[in-house]
Formats: C-alpha cells, structure tokens, sequence
C-alpha cells in the first residue's frame, strides 16, 4: 500500500481562454474544479490504475468542503484531518497550446496539535504493509522546515520506502534525512544543488552527488524531454512525443506515480522510467488535474534513449 500525505491541499480550478493577456477582461470557453496537491494526484493515479493507496490531508474552511464532496465523488481512499483555517484554492489559467499560468495561495496556519493529527493519521497505516509513504508539495504555514526530513525517518522506523517530492529549504533538508527517492524537475534540481544544469549531463551528475550523500535514487522530470533515471547502478531516459498538450498541471505527479505503480508490481527501475513519462506524457494530454487511466496511458508511445544523450542541452 502507498501513503502519500499532503500537508497544502488545494481545490485547483483551472479556466481556459484563447490568449492570456494581462490587464484585459477576458472570457473564459471552460472551466473546471478538481481535488489538488501533489500527494492527492499521485493517490488519485495509482488508484486509478488499481493501486492501493489512501491519500493523508488536512481540511478545513469552505475550500474543505468542496475537497470533501470533490474526493468523495471520485471514491478516493482518504483520511482527512480537520484544521481550523481554511485550506486554499489555486487557479490556473490555460491557453490553447497547452500554456499554464499557475496563481496558488499559501495554505492555512497549522497549529502544532494539527501537524501531530496529520502525522498521527500516517501513523495509523503504517502497520498496514505500506511499502511507501510520499511526502508531496509545499509546507504550508506552521509546519517546521524539517517536516519532511521527519517523515523520512518516520518512514524508515515503520518499514517503508520514503520518496519525497518538494522543493526549496523542506526539500534540502528531507534530502539530509536520505530518502530513497526524490522526484525534482529540472529546475527544482538545480535549486536544490544550487548551481545551473544545462545538459543532460549536468543533470546526472547533480543526481550523482545527491546519491552520494544518502538518497537511494532520484526521477527528474525534464519538461518536453521526457525524465531522466539515476539510481547507484544505472543512467535512463525516457520521453515521449506530445502533439494535443492541454494542460501541464499535475503531469509530474502523475509521472511519480507511474513510477510508484509500476515499482510496486515487481518491474525494474528503468522499466518504471517507461511507464512513469507514459503516465506524465498522458496527464498533459488531460484537462486540468484529470489523472490518466489505463487506456490513456497504453495510447503514448514511449523512446527510451539509448544511449543516454549526455550533452544533450536542458
């Protein structure tokens, strides 16, 4: 079983319009509502897929109610712990080629009895053969810097593998806590070692030194070229070709969670590679933060780069 907790859920509403243009009154041609956060995604994936996960987040305020009745109507596995402030609503404004302009709010103040509720949830599952437990998304007001490098071990303690995927100050300290797995993107990766990654290369060297000082392996989403694999042992690059994109929104969620599913059913980690960027390259082609099911994902066709393009500009 896989745990993921979500301590920032959001209601994602994402609203499409011809051309994004600032300062003008625009009319959207659709809008949608749907449960967000990294960790809710992830859950949302590998359930469709027939996974078994349950999904760890605080709610409270009006947005809470909507999460509720939203979760309730996808019959998503949760445990959702009540918090006093109101959990937040992100928008998203996407354009016809798939551009997304994100707007997210900063999440409730959790009080510390909130934070020992939301751990206490996980606690509660960790004696049911949980085989991971996913720390996913931002820290909203009130969680300690170190919350996810105290889920690491929490993780560890009950038996599990830990993957982690964040960013900033939470993200350096749960990759000391050695996890043993993060999910960055590019990006996010050269935040988290602090130093410009142009090639392909860079990146696996980057990835290299983090290995070096404790975490087990890292997936790096690398936008339109696919992800990249490295783990002690191996290099792998995958990507896959994208000519409808309709929203980027939760596609590196839904690659984490290819990646889980396809690990929990006995397949290699280059293997997983494969069907993570099917399940990423699949979500893109969806609305909003619409998951991939099964027929979606076999549709994409999959490149494993062999071999891997070392100078290969980012």
């Amino acid at each position: 079983m896989i745990l993921t907790l979500t301590p920032n859920p959001s209601v994602d509403r994402t609203i499409t319009v011809a051309r994004l243009e600032r300062g003008a009154v625009q009319r959207a041609s659709d809008s949608r509502m749907d449960p967000g956060g990294k960790g809710i995604n992830v859950s949302r994936a590998l359930a469709a897929h027939g996974t078994e996960t349950v999904a760890v987040l605080p709610v409270g305020g009006p947005h809470g109610v909507i999460m509720t009745d939203l979760l309730r109507e996808i019959d998503l596995s949760v445990e959702t712990v009540p918090v006093a402030e109101g959990i937040r609503a992100n928008v998203g404004v996407v354009e016809p080629d798939g551009t997304t302009t994100k707007v997210n709010e900063q999440g409730p103040h959790l009080s510390p009895e909130e934070v020992a509720g939301l751990l206490a949830a996980v606690d509660r599952h960790a004696d049911r053969r949980l085989t991971w437990l996913v720390g996913c998304g931002s820290l909203p007001p009130g969680l300690d810097g170190d919350f996810y490098a105290d889920l690491v071990r929490r993780g560890h303690a009950a038996g599990a593998r830990v993957a982690i995927d964040s960013s900033g100050p939470a993200m350096v300290a749960a990759v000391a806590a050695g996890p043993d797995l993060i999910k960055p993107n590019d990006e996010e990766l050269e935040e988290l070692v602090g130093r410009r990654l142009p090639t392909v290369g860079d990146v696996v060297e980057a990835c290299r030194d983090l290995i070096a000082g404790g975490v087990g392996s890292v997936v790096v989403s690398l936008g339109s070229k696919g992800a990249l694999l490295v783990t002690a042992d191996e290099v792998a690059h995958a990507r896959a070709t994208i000519t409808d994109p309709l929203s980027t929104v939760g596609a590196g969620d839904s690659l984490l969670a290819g990646y889980l599913h396809a690990l929990s059913h006995g397949d290699t980690p280059a293997t997983a590679l494969r069907t993570a960027v099917a399940f990423g390259s699949a979500a893109v082609c969806l609305p909003g933060t619409e998951v991939p099911g099964p027929d979606q994902v076999r549709a994409m066709h999959v490149e494993v780069v062999e071999p891997v393009d070392l100078a290969l500009p980012l």
